[in-house]
């Protein structure tokens, strides 16, 4: 593949990697390292939906002449990019170059190995440029906070188009020439015991996923199920790439008890791709860091001690920095704050990306800020967090996705966790303000209709808006039931929630109840 790359001048040239079944995503990106080529992971045109769209938007914003890609993914990158200059090779079927016709090259710290475009969390996608130098930092900090070496077996489900599937699940094993595993994230989504059952089968010590992953399992998992599976080899099990809830860990702990999987065993690691994955993480075999605070004072900014009577949130902590000096700062005094502040978090370190592709606005404002002491350069994350005594990391939330009620900041995913507890047959929870002064509280939530009673819908949403009165004295919010699926997340699991204001703005959410359309009028832009 690398003599074939360097055949079409693909050195220094950026190589399209869609997503394919089997070994051929692992080949194609080891063959664009040995090329000099920069990879640009993305969806299978296959996926069809928002993948493709994602695929094409990559494609134009990476400008990409080359790609990489099975007979069926090749068939049809060949039909959408019909007319342009984009040339595939079908690696399956092709007749490949000699390996000897391949020229070895020498790769430069500060050369661009891999373009990892972000999941668009809050923004638009924008790719992050990752250096040699990255790389190689960003595998060291995992191997260290891991403590991975070759007798370690690692696998997975998260696509390598994601950075956490990408570094840690693809390239991870490689570092450490340990055994990798790999199964398909439909795969997954489908069946998701199929992940445990895989973990089972080949001795995986070291896997995870989002949150979401895990109470996807617990949900699913039967009596049966759960007999039939030897969790005990699982070392670490990464809990990360979205909020971390000692709910969703303790359901998953409890009932996999009798499969041999240890509380202890639970890995919550904080993360970005600007960071090349990993920036903090506890260490193996110590159980989560879960603390108590008083949602009255986070929500000013403080970690306090919850008072008797008042509502309170349990926060998990993500561990501590690994190869990498990490900040809370004020965003807006650009202030180092001391421990138990709640700021923006801020990263500087070798495996912190140069910055986006193409965007220099974006990366200066990003990747080069200053403190008020006039200490960087620092990657501005994005995230609200705060630090505790010990150094712990307690990640609170988005900067830009505050809910704002009455003129009370409250923190969505409190909302979220909160309402998404009330009932079994509720599933993914979303919590946005679309008000022209952003305090129009929307909950949209998703609800599983197997089960569900004729005339259930009105009293579920009426008991959602009697919590959220009494729980966060939000008397008038607007309560969406919808269908399993309806809610937008990222492909790492993180809820869209400006892809559903903007949802909520054009009229596109149809829900269960109550079956009449939302004014747009009552939610137009702020």
């Amino acid at each position: 593949m690398a003599a074939w790359l360097q055949s079409q001048g693909g050195a220094a040239q950026r190589v399209l990697l869609p997503c394919c079944d089997g070994p051929l995503q692992i080949t194609a990106l080891l063959g664009c390292f040995y090329a000099g080529a920069t990879a640009v992971p993305c969806p299978s045109p296959l996926d069809g939906g928002r993948n493709v769209r994602r695929l094409t938007a990559v494609a134009k914003d990476a400008d990409v002449s080359l790609a990489l890609a099975d007979s069926a993914v090749a068939a049809e990158l060949s039909r959408l990019f019909a007319g342009s200059d984009l040339v595939c090779l079908a690696a399956d079927r092709a007749a490949l170059p000699d390996p000897e016709d391949w020229r070895p090259t020498v790769a430069a710290d500060e050369d661009i190995a891999l373009i990892q475009y972000t999941s668009g969390s809050v923004t638009q996608v924008k790719g992050v440029l990752i250096s040699q130098r990255n790389l190689l930092a960003g595998q060291e900090a995992i191997t260290r906070a891991l403590g991975t070496d070759g007798h370690a077996v690692i696998g997975g489900w998260l696509p390598p188009y994601h950075d956490m599937g990408l570094v840690g699940q693809l390239l991870h094993p490689l570092y450490v020439g340990a055994l990798g595993v790999v199964m398909s994230a439909a795969a997954f989504a489908a069946r998701p015991l199929s992940w445990l059952r895989m973990i089972d089968r080949y001795g995986i010590t070291v896997s995870g996923g989002p949150d979401y992953a895990y109470d996807m399992c617990v949900r699913a998992a039967g009596d049966e199920e759960v007999e039939r599976l030897d969790l005990s080899r699982w070392r670490v099990a990464v809990n990360g790439a979205e909020p971390v809830r000692e709910a969703t860990m303790a359901a998953f702990a409890e009932r996999f008890a009798p499969a041999g999987f240890r509380t202890e065993a639970f890995y919550p690691a904080y993360g970005l791709a600007e960071a090349t994955l990993l920036v903090t993480g506890g260490r193996p075999g110590r159980p989560p860091v879960e603390r108590a605070v008083d949602s009255t004072a986070l929500a000013g900014g403080r970690l306090a001690e919850p008072r008797r009577g008042v509502l309170s949130r349990t926060l998990v902590g993500v561990g501590q920095p690994y190869g990498v000096d990490l900040r809370i700062v004020d965003p807006e005094t650009r202030q180092v704050l001391p421990p138990g502040r709640v700021g923006e978090i801020w990263i500087r370190g070798e495996s912190v990306a140069p910055g986006y592709w193409r965007r220099r606005a974006e990366t200066e404002e990003t990747f080069g800020a200053v403190t008020s002491a006039h200490d960087g350069s620092f990657l501005r994350s994005g995230d609200l967090g705060a630090v505790d005594e010990y150094g712990e990391l307690f990640v609170i939330g988005r900067l830009k996705e505050g809910v704002v009620v009455n003129g009370v900041d409250v923190a969505p995913e409190d909302i979220e966790t909160s309402v998404q507890g009330l009932n079994p047959k509720f599933g993914v929870t979303a919590a946005v303000t679309t008000g022209p002064e952003r305090d129009r509280l929307i909950v949209i939530q998703e609800v599983r209709e197997n089960g569900l009673l004729d005339g259930e819908l009105p009293s579920l949403a009426e008991a959602v808006q009697t919590h959220l009165d009494g729980e966060f004295g939000i008397p008038d919010a607007v309560i969406l039931l919808v269908r399993q699926g309806v809610v937008r997340r990222t492909t790492s699991g993180k809820l869209q929630r400006s892809a559903m204001r903007g949802l909520l703005r054009s009229g596109g959410i149809r829900p269960l109840y109550p079956q009449v359309p939302v004014f747009q009028a009552d939610l137009s832009p702020s």
